[in-house]
């Protein structure tokens, strides 16, 4: 299964205490494999350098690198779906370049996708990817 996890849901699911750590588990066990190109991999570091003391960011940045389940795709067109948002084109891009089973996400703007018969791109929320995980 190949998956693009936006930013919000890999920030939650690392810690341990968080509800969505199935999906951090999962990832690490290779349950899946994670979609990313060098602009995800920018934003996931950024945003956890934020939000993460430096010592935490960067075992959790490591760990993802070094998953043998870690995708990098490169990026050859730009779709520009998210209008409002341009910086989550991304994450589309991404999903629509490796055929992505599904974009996991909590961002609103990405609801656009449901009105856009092509490219297809599925959207699952954190809740139902556990779901899926727990099936597993």
């Amino acid at each position: 299964m190949h998956i693009v996890l936006d930013t919000n849901v890999l920030l939650t699911c690392f810690s341990s205490r968080s509800k969505t750590h199935l999906i951090w588990q999962s990832l690490r066990q290779g349950k899946f494999n994670l979609c990313v190109t060098t602009e995800i991999l920018a934003e996931y570091e950024e945003i956890i350098l934020k939000h993460a003391n430096p010592e935490l960011a960067e075992a959790v940045l490591d760990a993802i690198l070094h998953l043998p389940n870690l995708r990098l795709i490169i990026r050859y067109f730009k779709w520009n779906l998210i209008v409002a948002d341009p910086d989550d084109d991304k994450f589309v891009d991404c999903a629509i370049a490796v055929g992505a089973d599904y974009l996991v996400t909590e961002d609103k703007h990405f609801k656009v996708l449901e009105k856009i018969p092509f490219p297809t791109v599925r959207l699952l929320r954190e809740k139902e990817f556990v779901e899926i995980l727990r099936q597993l």
